[in-house]
């Protein structure tokens, strides 16, 4: 394998031009900077849960409100949008025509919204047995959590259309690309914050 062929293992912002390139990698490390001090909320959100995981003050516990299907589903959803995100950004990088990008993305973006419609019905069917943030401590904990990360699902649904309309006016220039790859981190950064939820939320409770 060439050189040129090795020099860039991600996506290419602006072929041939080394200070484009140097530009975009301090502008990634910047997010990435972003994506850390992020981590750094939810991990403090993930222990005060562990802290108040006890407290159920008689009312709900993880035990009668989790459903393991419906989450599993939801899981299933978000894993699916970040491997189309993925064909994405490979459709980007290889050239490929506009329109199987935008079709990408825009299945991306329909199954973050389908994870956003299954979340809500869930936590629909939570309240409906009494299940709020003021129940108790548990519930606080688990609403201060779970949502939080649902909001940043919903963020980066807009920001997959600002997107879509961003290639739409203005191509695939060095600007977009620098743009999709934040879009990129941010989208599997969720993937990962929902792994951990799934893992040390969902199932622990399950089998309480």
């Amino acid at each position: 394998m060439s050189m040129d062929a090795t020099r860039h293992a991600g996506l290419p912002v602006d072929h041939g031009d080394a200070e484009a390139e140097m530009d975009a990698s301090r502008d990634l490390f910047g997010f990435w900077v972003f994506l850390m001090s992020d981590a750094v909320i939810f991990a403090l959100l993930f222990a005060t849960y562990g802290v108040m995981l006890p407290a159920t003050a008689g009312g709900p516990t993880p035990a009668s409100e989790y459903k393991i299907g419906p989450t599993f589903l939801e899981t299933l959803v978000l894993l699916t949008s970040s491997l189309t995100f993925g064909m994405a950004t490979v459709a980007l990088k290889h050239a490929a025509q506009r329109r199987a990008l935008l079709a990408w993305m825009a299945v991306t973006l329909a199954l973050g919204l389908l994870f956003l419609g299954l979340e809500l019905h869930d936590f629909a069917d939570m309240a409906a047995h009494g299940a709020v943030p003021a129940r108790s401590g548990f519930l606080s904990a688990f609403f201060g959590l779970v949502p939080l990360h649902g909001l940043h699902v919903l963020a980066g649904c807009l920001w997959i259309l600002v997107m879509m309309a961003q290639l739409l006016i203005f191509g695939p220039d060095p600007r977009v690309r620098i743009n999709i790859q934040r879009l990129g981190l941010f989208w599997h950064f969720l993937d990962i914050i929902w792994i951990a939820i799934f893992s040390t939320v969902y199932l622990p409770g399950l089998i309480r």
